[in-house]
Formats: C-alpha cells, structure tokens, sequence
C-alpha cells in the first residue's frame, strides 16, 4: 500500500481509547520488523525516524525502502519526521516523499515556535503532509534530543489553544511528564494527568501525541542485564499510565527505546549462544523478530490492534 497522510492514522484512532503507534527506525531490519508487525496485527503504524536516522541512513535510502517495505502489505502506514529542528531538512523531507512532519521548536520562545510551525503548516499542507508539533519540553536524552531537567518546562493549556489556532496544526505533542531514554524518572514515575486533561479541553479534541513513552518493562531490562548490557537504573512510563493517557484523548503513541533495548538484548543473546557464528543474517534476523514481537505487544496495548 502507498503511504499515507498522518491525518489518515489519527482518524484510525478515533474517539478514545486507542491510539495509533509511532516506531522509530535507522536500518531495514527495524523497518521490516515493525512493517511486519503491523501486517500481522493488521494495524496502522507511523514508522519515525528522527534527523540523526537520516544522517546515518540517508534520505533517499530511508524514503526508497520505506516505500518498498510498505508495498508488502495493505495495511495504512505513514512517513514521519520525528522531531524536527532543521527547517530545511523538513522541506527536504516533505519533498521526498514523507507523509507527516513534526516541526519541534519547542525549545524557541512561544512566538518563535508558533512562527516556525505555522510556516511548516504552510508548507506541508500544501504538499498534503500532515504536520504535529511540541509545546512545553521533555527531559532526558535520546538521538540527539537533548533537555536537561532544571529547563523542562510542562505545556500550559492557554498557551496550547492559542498555539493549535493559530498554527493549523493536525497534531500536538504537549510536555506532561514523560522523558526521552531509558532513564526516564529519578523517583516515581508521574505523569500530569490533569494538565493532559485541561489540554485536550482548550484545544477541541486536536489528536495528542506522547512522547517518551516507552515503558521499558521490567522483563526487558532483566534479558538486557542476563546478557551484558548495562541498563541499571532505567525507567519507563508504566503500561496503566499509557492506557490512561490513551483513554485521555492521546492518539498517537511515540516508541523507540524499548526497540533498541529489544534489538541489543537479542543479538547478544546470539552472540553469547553461538560465540562461533558471524554471519548477520542470523543475529541480525533473531534481533528483527524481537522487535517485532515487541511492536505486536504495543499495538495490543494501545488499543487498535486485530
């Protein structure tokens, strides 16, 4: 199937209760993983890549094997630009062939953010690129997104009606908790489910997207450590929270980390069980069918899949 508008993907979610996934990838392996998962589930899926996947796989390459992997099924898919800072590469995208964008300039004065993304919305629209954007910022660190704590700043609900007004967005990402990384929280995790409330009131139902939100789930992190890689301390955003904030009116739900924890522990499974073996198509596929299974489990959990 040819790829299709994000506003395709967010009217699949409906009203409440589910919420389409966002799969980040750099290489074939990850895409066909998450391609495959949504074939198998028969659930939509935006498939992510942030500027650095870009960087190291190359726009064409991306844009090329996207288009192909996507022809293998007739499930809806969508091209996202994940964070999005650099103008000129959005326009590059959108020009490409990607069929959703996120302009983040969420770390610019409330003027500049909103200039900057309603002359994205110009743009991509005209294209029939869908566009979602940030207000507020995230904590954490993860593929060249980078916010230290003392600046995250949650979204203010006034702020965020006058923002979606005035923009034209399809999409908003609004800070309420949530981290990049596998280090999410210090303590408890807490996420301000009344701030998410009081934003989906001020801007009429718009589609919220959450960012950060993989769960990093206890299972996962015990098969990183069985197998050497060193994730102690890492937290995620507990699975409850995630159906709450989707029961909540969040619509699309942005996952990475879990993938590369999934992907790392399984090829150093195989490598520990067959010290002997170098050829990468077998830990390279075992680690792809991890992923898969893993991306099958989230579409579960938010709701749309069959």
């Amino acid at each position: 199937m040819s790829l299709v508008s994000g506003r395709d993907l967010l009217a699949a979610a409906g009203a409440g209760g589910r919420a389409v996934g966002a799969f980040n990838f750099s290489n074939l392996e990850f895409l066909q993983a998450i391609v495959a998962a949504a074939d198998a589930r028969q659930t939509p899926a935006f498939l992510a890549t942030s500027e650095s996947a870009i960087e190291y796989a190359g726009l064409e390459s991306i844009v090329a094997m996207t288009r192909a992997t996507a022809e293998t099924t007739k499930v809806p898919l969508c091209l996202h630009l994940d964070h999005g800072k650099d103008l000129a590469l959005i326009r590059r995208c959108v020009e490409a062939g990607y069929t959703s964008v996120m302009i983040d300039a969420s770390s610019l004065p409330f003027e500049e953010n909103l200039r900057q993304t309603r002359a994205v919305v110009q743009m991509a629209h005209a294209a029939g690129v869908s566009v979602e954007a940030e207000l507020g910022r995230l904590v954490g660190r993860e593929d060249g997104v980078v916010v230290a704590e003392r600046e995250a700043l949650f979204v203010d609900p006034a702020e965020a009606a006058r923002f979606v007004a005035e923009t034209g967005i399809d999409s908003l990402a609004p800070a309420i908790g949530t981290a990049h990384g596998a280090f999410k929280f210090k303590g408890e995790p807490k996420l301000d489910f009344d701030r998410l409330g009081k934003v989906r009131e001020a801007t009429g139902g718009l589609p919220l997207v959450l960012h950060g939100a993989s769960s990093v789930p206890q299972n996962l992190l015990d098969k990183c450590e069985r197998y050497g890689l060193d994730v102690k301390g890492a937290r995620g955003v507990p699975e409850p929270d995630l159906v709450r904030a989707i029961a909540m009116g969040v619509s699309k739900v942005n996952v990475d980390t879990d993938l590369r924890l999934a992907f790392a522990a399984e090829v150093r499974h195989v490598f520990s069980e067959q010290p002997k073996d170098f050829d990468p198509r077998h830990y390279l596929g075992r680690a792809r069918d991890a992923v898969r299974e893993l991306v099958e489990q989230k579409m579960e959990l938010f709701g749309l899949a069959k």
